[in-house]
């Protein structure tokens, strides 16, 4: 069959391959990652002003998955999907923010070490997640989910060629090199390659170095069109191709050892852009991201498969294609998509419809009591269908909050000070700060940018029903339009059935708000009980 192979993941999820191969003849992985891009922020997609040539490279010569769906709009969840084939809110701690994980979520990087696997990782890896301290965190793991980290080499001055100060130090394509040489030695491996950008903070205005122009720039409907946020956009695909570049490079050493046409490639992000309405949200810049798979061999290439794809599917995906036994692990909740990656056939392929899931509870610390905002999603066929478990709580974090340092001192609503300048880390802080949040808040009493200040921050109806298709936005909510109503009760009668299935303690209890206990491990705000808010 093939001697090798040699699977890359990287900017999205990617899900993985599966062969009938001999134990000597099983694949390399290579996975890639990004951290906050949305699916329409590549060159392949059609983006103006992103500049993605190994993605675009990828999805040209493989297979470009258009509706990929991550686990969750927020890091910490999604990633847990990825690496246990499980919905987060299947995974107790293992599967929140900020919080621990437990030694019982085995990941599947685990089971192809023990098959063996070479494994290892650099940049980013499962988390932000507490993994064990000490022995007293016996209940804990003691390593990150996705492998040993090899992420030594890092830029320093004399040889530091970052785009931005905002870039991580981290030098991901040599320390993949280092691993291919010193580490895998004679075994196949799977190397986890996640890169830090283009997650926040950035260095303002650094794409005014790089021959970057605003007019380039497609500013999203649900965001201001003008210069301010049109930099803010340029900043952040500045990072996109920072990560971009290592991955070529990934490509290009490949082929210079005789290792690409062995490599299966796959392009993935996390979650969706960090901007307001988009990471931290269920909607199509949140959870909607890039996703492609190379290998021609294999996998017939330039298609575009429509079919809603979900991270929970990859974990089956690497396990069938390395021949190695899900034993060990919790139950698999996604499906392998193998039968896709095998089709020559382009478009929808699936006999029977299918689904994607994502969801959300906690993300930063943000309201009282270090309460989420649960939601969950379903995308089937061109509409998206979201569910706000608690439509009285505020979306994008608290209005208001109590200072660092006093916490009888309640800091004004939105953040903002005496002289109408918002104080950073003081309201609505399941945004990331940056400059397109500062603007709306700071602007939210000019007629114009009211209803984008309404968009990032209001409460929001219970249900949420759109035409992804025709409204990729998600400005028109459909739910409750009486010409809609049989295919919103249809996803919503499918996506409470599958909250069932995987025992979703929202759904099932018997604590349905299990979610808001479970300890945080990053930093903490102090937030005033929701009736005190004035």
């Amino acid at each position: 069959m093939i001697s090798r192979i040699v699977f890359c993941f990287a900017v999205s999820s990617i899900i993985g391959l599966g062969f009938n191969a001999k134990a000597q003849e099983r694949p390399n992985i290579l996975f890639a990652i990004s951290d906050d891009q949305s699916f329409f922020h590549t060159g392949f997609e059609g983006s103006k002003f992103v500049k993605t040539p190994a993605f675009d490279r990828v999805a040209r010569e493989g297979v470009y998955f258009s509706n990929a769906y991550a686990g969750s709009p927020g890091c910490a969840p999604s990633r847990s999907a990825i690496i246990t084939g499980r919905h987060h809110w299947q995974n107790e701690q293992a599967g929140q923010h900020a919080s621990a994980w437990l030694q019982k979520y085995v990941p599947f990087v685990d089971l192809l070490e023990k098959n063996g696997y070479a494994t290892g990782r650099t940049g980013k890896g499962v988390g932000p997640f507490q993994y064990a301290r000490t022995e007293e965190d016996s209940l804990w793991r003691k390593t990150d989910a996705a492998g040993v980290s090899h992420s030594n080499l890092k830029y320093e001055e004399q040889n530091d060629e970052r785009f931005a100060t905002g870039i991580n130090t981290t030098n991901y394509f040599g320390n993949f090199r280092y691993f291919v040489e010193n580490i895998k030695k004679d075994k196949p491996f799977f190397f986890w390659y996640g890169g830090y950008e283009p997650h926040r903070s950035y260095e303002k205005g650094s794409w005014k170095n790089m021959s970057k122009k605003l007019e380039d720039v497609e500013v999203p409907e649900f965001l201001p069109d003008n210069d301010e946020i049109r930099g803010d956009l340029l900043d952040y695909a500045l990072e996109i191709e920072w990560f971009d570049l290592h991955l070529q490079r990934m490509l290009e050493y490949l082929d210079e050892i005789g290792e690409l046409e062995n490599t299966i490639v796959i392009v993935t992000a996390d979650n969706g852009m960090p901007f307001p309405r988009a990471k931290a949200n269920s909607y199509e810049y949140g959870v909607h991201v890039p996703f492609a798979v190379r290998y021609p061999k294999e996998f017939p290439g330039n298609r575009v498969v429509d079919d809603p794809i979900g991270f929970i599917d990859l974990a089956p995906t690497i396990l069938e294609v390395t021949n190695t036994s899900a034993k060990g692990m919790l139950p698999i909740t996604g499906k392998s998509i193998l039968e896709l990656l095998q089709s020559k056939e382009r478009g929808v392929l699936s006999k029977t419809e299918r689904t994607a899931y994502s969801g959300r509870e906690r993300h930063s610390s943000s309201r009282y009591l270090n309460w989420g905002y649960p939601q969950r999603s379903v995308r089937k066929g061109d509409f998206l269908f979201i569910w706000n478990m608690k439509p009285d709580r505020w979306p994008a974090g608290a209005p208001q909050k109590f200072a660092e340092n006093d916490t009888t001192q309640l800091l004004p609503m939105h953040g903002l000070d005496k002289n109408n300048t918002y104080m950073n880390g003081s309201a609505y802080t399941d945004i990331d700060d940056c400059p397109t949040k500062t603007y709306l808040i700071e602007n939210y009493g000019d007629e114009s940018i009211l209803p984008y200040f309404d968009l990032a921050v209001n409460k929001r109806p219970e249900y949420e029903l759109y035409n992804v298709q025709q409204d990729p936005s998600c400005l028109k909510n459909l739910s409750g339009i009486p010409s809609f109503k049989k295919i919103e009760e249809a996803l919503k009668t499918e996506l409470l059935g599958e909250l069932k299935k995987s025992n979703d303690p929202r759904i099932v209890g018997p604590d349905p708000e299990v979610f808001d206990s479970y300890k945080r491990y990053s930093p903490m705000r102090k937030f005033p009980k929701p009736d005190n808010l004035n």
